[in-house]
């Protein structure tokens, strides 16, 4: 929440699409004070952009959101599970208003190293695992989700090739606001206010 309030004070008025959101803290309060606000989960077999369960389904690789008509996308700790990530990208790119950003988190456990897939698409649309399978809790499936990608700082070239935006990855170490651990890093996708589109 630091970060969305140290780069858009403005957020309240903002229309801002959280993927996957929690049940707690910064989900909490954008959910309470932005009444543009929007939450979304993915569920197999339910059409796009309908309401399921509370939440707008919405597959983040291929959004039924229009071009330039978000200002805040918030993903935590959602992108090592996607197959595509370069899809992801891009459809963030196409639907974030200029001048908006894409504010996330992710586990940034290889660091200084390339990042790595674990598991890829095959070619029938099955999974292919490149890494013994791994799985992080997910609210809305009790099997959890599949961890597809294990990232390192080198993300940000990755979002670049993808999509044309720059990102830069944001550190707050202050105790006197409780924030003190590892993989504590909050990157932050600009799409610029005059950006031509690929």
């Amino acid at each position: 929440m630091a970060v969305i309030e140290m780069h858009f004070p403005e957020w309240r008025s903002l229309v801002i699409h959280e993927s996957s959101p929690s049940a707690r803290g910064t989900s909490l309060r954008l959910q309470r004070e932005c009444p543009k606000y929007v939450a979304s989960q993915y569920f197999p077999g339910i059409p796009p952009g309908t309401v399921h369960r509370g939440f707008r389904c919405e597959d983040l690789g291929r959004l039924t959101f229009a071009d330039d008509s978000v200002d805040l996308h918030i993903t935590q700790d959602v992108l090592e599970h996607v197959l595509r990530p370069a899809d992801v990208f891009r459809e963030i790119e196409r639907t974030l208003r200029p001048g908006g950003a894409h504010i996330f988190t992710v586990p940034l456990v290889r660091r200084h190293e390339p990042s790595v897939p674990r598991a890829v698409p095959g070619e029938r649309g099955e999974i292919q695992h490149v890494l013994p399978p791994q799985y992080h809790g997910n609210p809305v499936d009790p099997q959890g989700s599949l961890v597809t990608n294990d990232w390192g700082f080198d993300i940000t070239r990755h979002i670049h090739d993808a999509c044309g935006l720059f990102t830069h990855i944001i550190v707050i170490d202050d105790l006197s606001r409780g924030i003190r651990a590892e993989l504590i890093e909050v990157a932050v996708t600009h799409k610029p206010r005059h950006h031509a589109a690929r």
